[in-house]
C-alpha cells in the first residue's frame, strides 16, 4: 500500500509517471508508425547508463483553451533534456517527445532546450538535438514564437565553437526547420521525417500546387535536390548510429584537436594499385572515392552529402589514427567539374573542418568551372568564390594532391599553393595548365592550323606537341607550385608524414570582427 507522505515514494512515483510521456497509447502510436520515443532514441545514441536527465519535472504555464486541466499537465513539457556520454565522451542533447502535444514547443519545452545548449557551450562539449515536432504550440501564441527565437540565437552563438548535430527524426516544419540549419550536420530518416517552411495546404492555397509533406521536404529531397540533409537512414536505430559514428571524427570543441585513435593500418602502406587508378586518356572517368579508400587507414572513408552535387565528394577519415577532412574532385560525375552546388557543398564542409581544427585533404581531378547560362544567371561567380574563400581562410593543415586535371581558375581554388597550402603533391599523370592541350592548341595555333595543307593533321601534330610540354606537373614543379611530384602508390605514407609535422603549425588571419565571404 502506497504512502502518500512519504516524499522518497511521491519521488519515485513522479519519475514513473514521467518516463510515460504521453501515455501508453501514444508511445504505441510513435511505434506503429516505425519510430521510437524520445527516450529511446536516447537509449540507443549514448552510452548505456551515463544519460542524466534534466527538467524531468518541468510543466508547461499555459492556462487558455482549457490547458491548465489536470490531464494536461504532463511532466517534461514534451522534450527530454540532459548529459550523456557516447564513446566515452561527454555531450548534451534533447529529444522531442511527439507523444506530448505533438512535440510542441512552448515556452517551457523551449527554456529545457536554451538550457542545455548554454551548458554545452559553458562546458565546451558537443549538441545533439532529436528533432520530432508538430511545430509550435499554438495555445501559446507569440510566446512559442520567442522559445524559437531564443534558441536560434544560441545555434548561432555555438557556431564553430561547440559541434551542434542534429537528427530529424519526424515533422519539422515553419519556424522549427531553422535550428537545425543553423547546425552543422543534419540528419533524416527516410519515410518518417520532414523538413519544409510551409506544409501541403498552405502551399496549395498559395501556388494551387498539390503536393505532400514528403514531396516538399523528406529525406530523399533534402539529400539529393536542395542539400539540407547531410546524411539519411532507413530508420531510427541506423540513424543514431550514423550520428555516433559522425560524432566519433569531431573534437569536443574549438580548443581541442579532433580525436585520435589507435591505428594498426601500417603508416608506410602502399597499394600499387593506384600507380593505374586513373586511366591512360584524360577523357576517362574513374571513382574518386576509390582513391580515398586506398589511401585511408582501412580503407574507411565517411562520406557526407553523398547523393548531392556529386561531382565532389566531402567527408572524413583517419590517416595514422588522426581525424581529416576529405575533399575530392569526382570524374565519375561532370568529369569533376566545380558548379554552383559543388561550390557550396565543399565550402561549407571546408569552413567546418577549420573551425574545428581538423586537417583538410585535396584530392584534385578538375577541368574547370561548369560553364553555361544557367550557371552564370545562377550566381557560379558569386558561389565558386565562396569555396576559394573558404580554402583561403582556412588556417588548419592543408595537404593537395592532385591526380590529373588542374585546369584555370578551377586549379587556383582547389587549395593551390597560392592559398596557402601547406603541401601540394602531384601524380605523374597530372596536368597542370590553364585549359585542356585541345582547346590550348586550337588557339594559340590557330593561325599555323589555318594555313596547314592538311588542317586536322597539323591539329592533331600541335595538340601531341603542347600536351607533351604542357599538360603535366612539371612546370609547376619547376616553379615550387607543386611540392613534389610522386608515385602514386606513395601517397599514404607522404601525407601521414606530412600531417604530423604540420601539427604544430601556426597560421593566422588579419584580426578583424569578421570577414565577408560572398554569401
Amino acid at each position: 500500500m502506497t504512502d502518500p507522505t512519504d516524499p522518497i515514494q511521491k519521488l519515485q512515483e513522479l519519475r514513473e509517471r514521467s518516463l510515460l510521456g504521453g501515455g501508453k497509447d501514444r508511445i504505441e502510436a510513435q511505434h506503429q508508425k516505425g519510430k521510437l520515443t524520445a527516450r529511446e532514441r536516447i537509449d540507443l545514441l549514448v552510452d548505456p547508463g551515463t544519460f542524466v536527465e534534466i527538467d524531468r519535472f518541468v510543466t508547461h504555464r499555459c492556462r487558455d483553451f482549457g490547458m491548465d486541466s489536470e490531464k494536461n499537465q504532463i511532466l517534461g513539457d514534451g522534450v527530454v533534456t540532459g548529459s550523456a556520454r557516447i564513446d566515452g565522451r561527454p555531450v548534451y542533447l534533447y529529444s522531442q517527445d511527439f507523444t506530448v502535444f505533438g512535440g510542441s514547443l512552448s515556452e517551457t519545452h523551449a527554456a529545457k532546450i536554451c538550457k542545455v545548449m548554454d551548458l554545452s557551450l559553458k562546458m565546451g562539449v558537443p549538441m545533439i538535438g532529436l528533432s520530432d515536432s508538430g511545430g509550435a504550440r499554438i495555445q501559446e501564441g507569440v510566446v512559442s514564437l520567442g522559445g524559437y527565437a531564443d534558441i536560434f540565437l544560441r545555434n548561432t552563438l555555438a557556431s564553430g565553437v561547440v559541434p551542434q548535430l542534429s537528427a530529424i527524426m519526424g515533422p519539422c516544419a515553419g519556424g522549427a526547420v531553422y535550428s537545425p540549419a543553423i547546425t552543422d550536420f543534419i540528419l533524416m530518416v527516410e519515410g518518417t521525417s520532414f523538413m519544409h517552411i510551409t506544409g501541403p495546404d498552405v502551399v496549395k492555397t498559395v501556388t494551387h500546387e498539390d503536393t505532400t509533406s514528403e514531396e516538399l521536404g523528406g529525406a530523399r529531397v533534402h539529400s539529393e535536390v536542395s542539400g539540407v540533409a547531410h546524411l539519411t537512414a532507413p530508420d531510427d536505430a541506423t540513424c543514431l548510429v550514423q550520428l555516433r559514428e559522425l560524432l566519433s571524427y569531431l573534437p569536443l570543441n574549438n580548443g581541442d584537436d579532433p580525436p585520435a585513435k589507435p591505428c594498426d593500418d601500417d603508416n608506410n602502406r602502399m597499394d600499387e594499385a593506384l600507380d593505374t587508378i586513373v586511366p591512360p586518356s584524360s577523357d576517362q572517368p574513374y571513382d574518386m572515392r576509390q582513391v580515398v579508400k586506398k589511401v585511408v587507414d582501412h580503407g574507411k572513408f565517411f562520406e557526407v552529402q553523398s547523393r548531392y552535387a556529386k561531382n565532389i565528394v566531402i567527408g572524413f577519415a583517419r590517416l595514422g589514427g588522426r581525424s581529416v577532412g576529405i575533399v575530392g574532385n569526382q570524374p565519375n560525375h561532370l568529369a569533376g567539374v566545380l558548379d554552383i552546388k559543388a561550390s557550396l557543398k565543399a565550402a561549407r564542409f571546408i569552413r567546418f573542418c577549420d573551425a574545428f581544427n581538423i586537417p583538410l585533404v585535396t584530392f584534385e581531378d578538375v577541368p574547370g568551372f561548369l560553364p553555361g547560362k544557367d550557371q552564370e544567371w545562377g550566381g557560379i561567380i558569386t558561389h565558386g568564390a565562396k569555396l576559394l574563400y573558404a580554402y583561403c581562410e582556412a588556417t588548419v593543415p592543408k595537404i593537395t594532391v592532385i591526380t590529373r586535371k588542374a585546369y584555370g581558375g578551377a586549379y587556383d581554388v582547389m587549395n593551390s599553393k597560392h592559398i596557402r597550402a601547406d603541401l601540394n603533391l602531384a601524380w605523374p599523370s597530372a596536368e597542370i595548365a590553364v585549359m585542356g592541350a585541345e582547346g590550348a592548341a586550337k588557339i594559340v595555333f590557330r593561325r599555323e592550323i589555318l594555313a596547314a595543307k592538311d588542317p586536322k593533321a597539323e591539329e592533331k601534330r600541335l595538340v601531341a606537341e603542347y600536351k607533351a610540354k604542357f599538360a603535366n606537373p612539371y612546370q609547376a614543379a619547376a616553379r615550387g607550385y607543386v611540392d613534389d611530384v610522386i608515385e602514386p602508390r606513395r601517397t599514404r605514407p607522404m601525407l601521414i608524414q606530412a600531417l604530423e609535422l604540420l601539427r604544430s603549425k601556426r597560421d593566422s588571419n588579419p584580426p578583424k570582427k569578421h570577414g565577408n565571404i560572398p554569401l
